[in-house]
């Protein structure tokens, strides 16, 4: 079942997943016009997920966040209950004061597997089955009573995700939206600025300031975090596109081939050329 809204006037669309069979996302080629947010549901036993042409374990349960610009498939898609929608239909970073999940849920080097209990399973069959119902009713107030929804599911979600991924020793919530404006600077700015000083200065934090904070979060380095989106980013150019490993050198804001391949080999354990070759990733397109 595929259920879907669009708004003519925006564009905006909203997209409801259950028992779907082949239900996947390709983003450098069928699926790249289409940038939808996902949030998937796995009720039923655990299966291995795919993402970016790597295999993860998805736990019977558990809640996966991932964004438009990733590619993925599911061992088995029709036990997957999910919810796509793009920045037309509700644009999470101009409304992140009222869901506060931006550079938290969504993000392209940790993937967010988020383990529910039984209340919370009960919870999110009942929002899903007021999704496929409100989804099923077409009259003037469809469009509001969905995002309503929308906006209470991502707020529930980034809840549950505070909840596991949080310490126990609770952040102030200060200190916790400048981890998630870093990551989203991260995001916006990682092809051309590769230093932790450039992010802190954004932030008007030192990074030693950055640092000692994530160490409190978990245990990888603002430079790590940055390393890791670099890195994310050329497997899929290299695994998904025709680009030459030059063109993906400048594209990544490094000014030499030789320094870039040295930097992948760093990270990935082979060269830029022999990962390519011996990736069994299909093309997609460019």
């Amino acid at each position: 079942m595929k259920l879907k809204i669009r708004e003519e006037n925006t564009g905006g669309e909203l997209l409801l997943f259950k028992e779907e069979a082949g239900f996947d996302r390709l983003f450098f080629s069928k699926d790249r016009f289409n940038k939808y947010f996902t949030i998937a549901w796995n009720p039923g036993e655990s299966q291995t997920v795919t993402i970016d042409g790597i295999e993860h374990e998805f736990p019977g349960n558990t809640l996966l966040t991932l964004l438009f610009s990733q590619s993925f498939s599911f061992e088995n898609s029709e036990s997957i209950i999910a919810w796509q929608f793009n920045r037309e239909f509700y644009c999470i970073i101009d409304h992140d004061s009222e869901v506060s999940c931006v550079g938290f849920l969504f993000s392209s080097t940790d993937h967010m597997f988020v383990k529910l209990n039984d209340h919370a399973q009960q919870k999110l069959q009942l929002l899903s089955d007021v999704f496929i119902e409100e989804l099923n009713t077409s009259d003037h107030i469809q469009n509001e009573m969905l995002l309503v929804l929308l906006k209470r599911l991502i707020i529930y979600v980034t809840r549950l995700a505070k909840s596991g991924y949080v310490p126990v020793k609770k952040l102030p919530d200060e200190r916790f939206h400048i981890i998630r404006k870093f990551n989203l600077l991260v995001e916006a700015h990682f092809k051309s600025e590769h230093s932790v000083s450039f992010y802190a200065q954004q932030l008007c934090k030192s990074p030693k300031t950055l640092s000692n904070l994530f160490a409190i979060f978990n245990q990888k380095t603002p430079s790590q975090i940055i390393q890791e989106r670099i890195t994310v980013e050329a497997r899929r150019l290299l695994s998904y596109t025709d680009k030459s490993i030059k063109h993906i050198t400048f594209e990544l804001g490094f000014e030499d081939v030789a320094y870039f391949s040295n930097f992948f080999k760093k990270n990935i354990g082979v060269s830029p050329s022999d990962f390519r070759n011996s990736s069994g990733i299909a093309k997609e397109g460019k």
